[in-house]
């Protein structure tokens, strides 16, 4: 069982950065797979990025180049480092975690097992 919260979301004007952090309560957190996942209003949940057990990362086309994952596990943190923000990133943030997931389907939400309860960001214009 994984227990996940998010932190660290707020209200930020355009071209701003945030940083989110999402902490983990697995004793074995380092072999969990961990994404990002955002919500906008009246929006499907969608993928942002994902950081492997192995510390690969994956992104979504739209965030390459402004948001950074990086994963603590001595701490048993994921940070979400986000740059350069815009009013299309408005959204509630979720981090996800699977220990089981393949190339195929790791940014589909229903291959993660555990979520976060998501935290707000949202990019004034």
């Amino acid at each position: 069982q994984v227990q996940l919260v998010e932190s660290g979301g707020g209200l930020v004007q355009a071209g701003g950065s945030l940083r989110l952090s999402c902490a983990a309560s697995a004793s074995t957190f380092s072999v969990y797979n961990i994404a990002w996942f955002r919500q906008a209003p009246g929006e499907e949940r969608e993928f942002v990025v994902v950081i492997s057990s192995r510390g690969t990362s994956y992104y979504e086309d739209s965030v390459k180049g402004r948001f950074t994952i990086s994963r603590d596990n001595a701490r048993k943190m994921v940070y979400l480092q986000m740059n350069s923000l815009k009013p299309e990133d408005t959204a509630v943030y979720y981090c996800a975690a699977d220990q089981d997931l393949t190339t195929a389907i790791m940014t589909s939400q229903r291959a993660y097992d555990y979520w976060g309860q998501g935290t707000q960001v949202t990019v004034s214009s």
